[in-house]
Parts: C-alpha cells; sequence; structure tokens
C-alpha cells in the first residue's frame, strides 16, 4: 500500500493520520539495497555517457586480418568474426540496450498512465471502454505482440521501442486505476471535493504524490522487462541493425560460434545480465523500502 498523502484538513474531517513520505537519505541510509543497487545502475549510465573515452577501438571498424581473436590485453574481449573489438562493442551497445529502457518505460507510463487515470477517476463507459482495449492488449503474449508490431512497422530501433512501450501500457493502466480506485473511496479525497477543490487539483496535488511510490517500484522492474525484450527483439533481427553495437544482435552473432569462440557471447550475454539484475534489484529493494507493511 503506498503512502498516502492528504491536505491539511480540520481535526473533524481527518480521520486518519497522514503517512509521511520516506526521504531520499533516510532510504539511502536506512536500506543499504537501494543504495547499492542504484550505485550499480548509476554505473551503468556512466559506462554509457563515457563509452567514448572506456572504449579502447572503434566499434564499428572492421579489421579481416584479426578476426575472431581471443581475449588478450589488446583485446580484452577478443575479436568477432569481421575483427571488431568486442570490448568496445559491448561498452558502445550500453547506449542502445540503456536508452531503450528508458524511453519504452516513459511510452507506457505516459500513455498507460494516462489510460488507467482516466478509467479510475472517471468510472462508468470510460472505466468499461478503456479498460476492454487494455485486455485486448493482454490477450497477446508480450514478446508476441512486441514482434508483431515490429514486423508491421519494419525492423528498427525506433519501431523497437514503440513495440517495448506499447506491450508496458498494460502494467501501468492497470496499476494506475487500482490506485486511483483505493485512493478515490478515502475520507481526505471526499473532504478535499467538499472544500471544493476541481478536478486536475484533486488529481494534481492529491493523487499524483500518492500514486509515486508504486510507479517507481514499477518503472525499476518495468525497465529490466524492457531491456530483455529489446535484446530479445535484436536478437531476432527485429532491432538495431548492422553495423551497430547492441547486445542482442551480438548475442546471435555469438550463438553461431559458441563452439569454437565462446567469448563472441560471453561480453553481451554479461552484460545482459548485470543491467537487467540492477534494474530488478533496485525494484525489488525500493518495494521493500516504500510499502508500509514491509518496512519492519
Amino acid at each position: 500500500m503506498s503512502t498516502v498523502y492528504g491536505p491539511a484538513l480540520p481535526a473533524d474531517v481527518a480521520e486518519t493520520p497522514v503517512s509521511q513520505p520516506v526521504s531520499l537519505r533516510r532510504l539511502l541510509r536506512t536500506y543499504p539495497r537501494v543504495a547499492v543497487a542504484s550505485a550499480l545502475l548509476l554505473l551503468l549510465i556512466l559506462v554509457s555517457v563515457l563509452a567514448p573515452w572506456i572504449a579502447l577501438h572503434d566499434p564499428i571498424a572492421t579489421d579481416p586480418s584479426n578476426a575472431l581473436l581471443g581475449p588478450s590485453g589488446a583485446h580484452p574481449l577478443g575479436t568477432d568474426e569481421l575483427g571488431r573489438d568486442l570490448f568496445a562493442r559491448v561498452i558502445w551497445g550500453s547506449r542502445v540496450s540503456l536508452p531503450v529502457a528508458f524511453v519504452a518505460v516513459a511510452v507506457g507510463l505516459v500513455v498507460g498512465g494516462t489510460i488507467g487515470l482516466a478509467a479510475g477517476y472517471r468510472g462508468g463507459a470510460t472505466d468499461l471502454l478503456l479498460m476492454r482495449v487494455i485486455d485486448a492488449i493482454l490477450a497477446f503474449p508480450a514478446l508476441i505482440l512486441a514482434i508483431a508490431i515490429v514486423a508491421v512497422l519494419g525492423p528498427g530501433l525506433r519501431n523497437a521501442m514503440i513495440a517495448i512501450g506499447i506491450v508496458q501500457l498494460p502494467v501501468y493502466a492497470r496499476l494506475m486505476r487500482a490506485q486511483v480506485l483505493t485512493l478515490k473511496g478515502l475520507d481526505f479525497v471526499a473532504a478535499v471535493r467538499v472544500l471544493g477543490a476541481s478536478p486536475a487539483r484533486l488529481i494534481v496535488n492529491h493523487f499524483l504524490p500518492n500514486l509515486l511510490n508504486p510507479l517507481i517500484v514499477q518503472i525499476s522492474l518495468s525497465a529490466a522487462a524492457a531491456m530483455l525484450a529489446e535484446a530479445t527483439l535484436s536478437f531476432l533481427g527485429l532491432g538495431a541493425q548492422p553495423p551497430t553495437a547492441d547486445w542482442g544482435f551480438m548475442m546471435n552473432t555469438g550463438a553461431r560460434f559458441l563452439n569454437n569462440d565462446p567469448w563472441l557471447a560471453l561480453g553481451p550475454g554479461v552484460a545482459i545480465s548485470v543491467a537487467v539484475f540492477a534494474f530488478n534489484w533496485l525494484g525489488d529493494a525500493l518495494r521493500d523500502a516504500l510499502d508500509p507493511r514491509l518496512r519492519q
């Protein structure tokens, strides 16, 4: 259950005491898992930002004379079938996978969250119509739906982000709707309405602050799912196109040489695992920290 914020009301109106939000400093000090997971995620973001300075070679420069070399001092992760340095490609691949996760989650959050907010607040026919649309999206397996959307729009990183964002819509729509329906039944909401607050003021000042806790947790978990979906689409050739350095496409290449040259798949595989682990760990830690039922 999320932290409930309410307006300053007279004692005879506010029957239930209002919970206080958890400060960032207290959150990091009291829950070290949140601090460690955040540090790991920030490290991945820093690697992405500093890729031009960290990578030792050009990620798309080919050198057939050095193809399929094993790990060495010059090439820490070896080279691929075209002689491209795998360490440089893994580092630059973070510039593809991480933005995809954030953009796809942003699409799901904004569009799906708006649908859920409207359905929960308006109710009636609006709720019935919007949630049937969400149910129609849920009728398809997420990965199959993403593949179908990219197949219609055409292969490419932008279309992959759109497809993953559409797949994320039901998660945020149902979460927002459930939270809004819960908040609508609380006493402070009824009191604010009696005091003459407009729907816009009620949503912005009282609903949205109460939705932050569950949304923050869901964003962390959804980002991990988005990265896996992007890697899967790229593995199937529907995401980033060559010669872009992408972890999923690099896994596709490594699978063809797995028996003789396993290092081709090791680098991108570890990178995907670490990034997904960081997002999942952060989401799990935030859930434990922000849910009042789990704080003890």
